[in-house]
Parts: structure tokens; sequence; C-alpha cells
């Protein structure tokens, strides 16, 4: 049976399926080798998530599936809204968000001890551009999101990993390394470009390799066509 691949997470998450999305990246990059399920929930925050997480990963004997072998753990950017701002109802404060990421975590991990479990922390916030593109009315001028309070949670979200000893993926700190981060790495100062979809995929696979779930680690379902002889194609099915 195919491994199975989850991805958890907000609208970042949700997207990325898209054209040059790092999900459907990374469904490209494993197909025939693992299934890629997509778990992503635009606005949602870790407080929320932790509401549904029966509900997006039921027992095995419920699902009727097997168990995933690896999630990534998405959340972050919506909890680091402002909450004076115009997303304030999305807010969660920073203890309560590594509270929430610590529950998430051991949700899963005692739902499935095995499973690789992969935190990604939220993007860093073009400012200038949240006032161009804000979510709902912003009748005061100011971005619903800053760039420091999505690096404090960031941080926290980094925290939360060396804590239980699973991976981490700093997306922060990594799209800030790119020249001209703002406009190559995201469209409207949240949600991710080419570019940054790009950075994404990379990380996320990078990390699948170091815990053994790379696209050379898995093997390919069933018999590929040129392993087929054509003389006797049916021996193929019967030796693989």
């Amino acid at each position: 049976m195919r491994p199975k691949i989850v991805l958890f997470g907000d609208s970042i998450t949700e997207e990325s399926f898209g054209d040059g999305g790092w999900g459907a990246s990374l469904a490209d990059l494993l197909r025939r080798k693992a299934d890629i399920v997509l778990r992503g929930y635009s606005g949602y925050n870790t407080r929320w998530a932790l509401k549904v997480m029966e509900r997006v990963f039921p027992a095995a004997a419920v699902d009727g599936g097997a168990y995933p072998s690896a999630v990534t753990v998405f959340f972050g950017a919506n909890d680091a809204c402002l909450p004076e701002r115009c997303s304030g109802f999305q807010h969660v404060p920073l203890l309560e968000y590594k509270q929430n990421l610590c529950s998430i975590v051991s949700f899963l991990k005692n739902r499935w001890p095995r499973m690789v479990i992969i935190l990604i922390t939220p993007p860093p916030i073009d400012e200038e551009a949240r006032l161009r593109y804000p979510y709902i009315e912003n009748t005061i001028g100011l971005p619903e999101r800053t760039n420091e309070a999505a690096g404090s949670y960031a941080k926290a979200c980094v925290a939360v990993a060396n804590e239980c000893q699973i991976s981490a993926i700093d997306l922060w700190s990594k799209m800030q390394q790119i020249p001209n981060w703002q406009t190559e790495c995201l469209w409207d100062g949240l949600h991710l470009s080419r570019v940054g979809n790009k950075v994404v995929f990379e990380e996320v696979t990078n990390t699948l390799k170091e815990e053994g779930i790379g696209a050379e680690d898995l093997v390919v379902d069933l018999p590929l066509i040129e392993d087929v002889d054509p003389k006797k194609p049916l021996r193929a099915f019967d030796e693989f």
C-alpha cells in the first residue's frame, strides 16, 4: 500500500494544489510512490485546528485506510494576526499558540507513534502589501499582520519542534534570505508566489528525505511500462 502524506494547515496549505503550488509539486514528485492528502483550511488558526483534529485525522479503524507516514503542520500566519486590528478574530496569543501546537503534535503522536511530523513556521509578512490586500475592510489603515509578530510565532513554532523532538522548517527565516523576498516569495504580502511555493516544496522534500521518506526511498506502485515484456505482458504482474 502506498504511503500517505497529509498536508495540514491554513490557506497556504489549502492553495498548495494550485498551479505551481508546493503540494502539487510534491504530488508530482512522488507520483505512484505516495498519496498526498490535502487538508488545508483557509483562515484557520491552531485554536480552530484543535477543534477539528478528530474529523481531519480519524482513527484507522474509522477511516478504513493506512495510517499516515508523515504530516506537515503549517499554522501560525492567522494566529499572528494582531488582536486590535481588522482580522483580530483570528488572533491566538503566543503562549496559547505554543500550547496548541504541542497539543496537535501530542494528538498525532498518540494516534500514530511512528508517523513523521514536520512543523512549518508562518512565512514573513510584507506589511505594505497587506494594506493593499486586506481580507476584510480595514478602516484603521494599519496592516492586520506584521513581520515582527510573524517572527515571534515562527520562533515559537521552532521551539515546539525542538521540545517535541520533531522536524521544523523555519520558513520565516528561509524566505528572508532571498533578495526582494517581499515580491519574490509573496504575491499579497502573505500568500505564496511561484517562488515562495518552490521554497516550501524544496524544504519539505529535503526534510522528508532526511526522515527517510524521499523520492529515492519509496518504491513505485505496480509495474512500470518498461518492465512489461511485450511478448508476455502479464508476467510482470505476477513477478511484481
